[in-house]
């Protein structure tokens, strides 16, 4: 019974501190969607993410993949993310948008926690939770880059609580679903305009090219997820899994460091984060090696014109144009079992961007298609405890932006980003 509850203190602990880390280090999160919400996945480039069901980070993926987990387990994990986007001037000084520096890199260092618990009932029955952040985004340029008036910060973070229940018909079939609570959080920052027009003074515009503008807004809202694990035979393994779709209300404040070019208000956006659909597999090949693959797709078409309403008004004080396609993502990887205490692991994946085109990449999201390079190890040190190391290199090429917004006096940007992304990741899972 002491033991018992021993335990409980040590996971109500974790679970705590596991808020308190998101809360404050999800802000410097890189990429739209966030991948990384394992770091035992992270060293085969997340293939077979829905299949491989090895600790209870399955909640995420595939909530079925709790019924292959062996007793009660508790899996706590962070990768830190390091984006990278250096702009290149091509023609925006040579347009009614104001000169000024590339900006600097708009990316930075970030860690993206994760803590998941999974319980087993009975034979059949098991639950779990899952604490992490599905989505997140930070771009900051230098205060003078010449697309300030586009953007000078972006930044999105979000809390996702996931509790899941899992049922395991026979040995061949498991089903899985579980509720998501997910907290958003939106801060936007630009220059108020590098021209207002049409008929302001000069000495207006000029103070408008002095007023920054803050836009921050949260909301919180729910979905849902269900996965199913096939085993159709001892070496085989395939996941199926889905995430649904969340929408937001966004309210929050618009504040101006000038009162007379733009008034304090309240201010009001709308939004709806993709659903996606996971297809994987993972076929072992005989005693030491094992390939994985994942086909998945993401449904960004919901995020088209983002309106950025004041409270007091119904004319949008801004639209956001990001027209976002549908995506897919495809990820091959390979482990290979050295001995009963480690194994090595590898993969590789590419991932579509839901950009569309230069003239619709913003200057917040100057995303692009990747290709990405992995490489892990997974190292038991007892039959209970496990640890995982994993690394990617997300090589992007480089990434044209035509963004006109000279008719609402924000000018052009136009020219190229060099981008890139290096994530390290690290994971303990230990059963109990």
């Amino acid at each position: 019974m002491m033991k018992h509850r021993k335990q409980q203190k040590v996971i109500v602990q974790s679970v705590v501190a596991a808020l308190a880390v998101l809360g404050a280090g999800a802000a410097s999160a890189a990429g739209f969607q966030l991948l990384e919400q394992n770091a035992s996945g992270l060293g085969n480039a997340y293939a077979g993410s829905a299949a491989v069901s090895e600790n209870a980070s399955t909640i995420f993926f595939n909530p079925a993949g709790m019924t292959q987990i062996q007793g009660n387990e508790i899996s706590l994990g962070v990768n830190a993310v390091r984006p990278s986007y250096k702009f290149s001037n091509g023609n925006s000084a040579d347009t009614p948008a104001a000169t000024g520096s590339n900006g600097g890199d708009a990316g930075g260092w970030a860690a993206v926690p994760n803590i998941y618990m999974a319980f087993a009932v009975d034979k059949a029955w098991h639950v779990g939770l899952g604490i992490s952040s599905p989505f997140g985004l930070q771009t900051k340029y230098d205060a003078d880059w010449a697309g300030r008036f586009q953007s000078t910060k972006f930044e999105i973070k979000t809390i996702n609580i996931n509790p899941s229940l899992a049922y395991q018909v026979n040995e061949k079939l498991s089903l899985g679903g579980g509720l998501n609570w997910q907290k958003f959080d939106a801060t936007y920052e630009r220059q108020a305009a590098v021209g207002v027009p049409p008929f302001v003074s000069p000495a207006f515009n000029a103070a408008a090219q002095n007023t920054a503008l803050r836009l921050k807004v949260s909301d919180d809202s729910f979905g849902w997820n269900i996965g199913v694990l096939l085993k159709p035979s001892e070496t085989t393994k395939v996941g199926l899994s889905y995430r649904s779709r969340i929408k937001y209300k966004l309210t929050g404040d618009l504040t101006s460091t000038n009162q007379t070019i733009a008034p304090d208000s309240g201010a009001t956006a709308s939004i709806t984060m993709p659903d996606t659909f996971i297809t994987s597999v993972t076929q072992k090949l005989d005693d030491k090696w094992e390939m994985l693959g994942d086909l998945s797709w993401t449904g960004w078409h919901k995020i088209q014109d983002v309106d950025i309403f004041r409270t007091n008004s119904s004319t949008p004080a801004q639209t956001l144009n990001a027209r976002f396609r549908n995506t897919w993502r495809i990820a091959l990887g390979a482990n290979y079992q050295l001995n009963d205490a480690w194994k090595l692991k590898t993969g590789i994946a590419y991932d579509q961007s839901p950009v569309r085109s230069a003239d619709m990449r913003l200057t917040s999201l100057p995303d692009n298609n990747r290709t990405w390079f992995s490489a892990g190890t997974q190292w038991k040190p007892t039959k209970t405890a496990t640890i995982d190391l994993g690394a990617s290199y997300l090589y992007i090429k480089k990434t044209p932006i035509h963004n006109d917004q000279s008719a609402s006096g924000r000018g052009l940007v136009d020219g190229t980003y060099d981008g890139s992304v290096f994530i390290l990741g690290a994971q303990y899972s230990q059963a109990f």
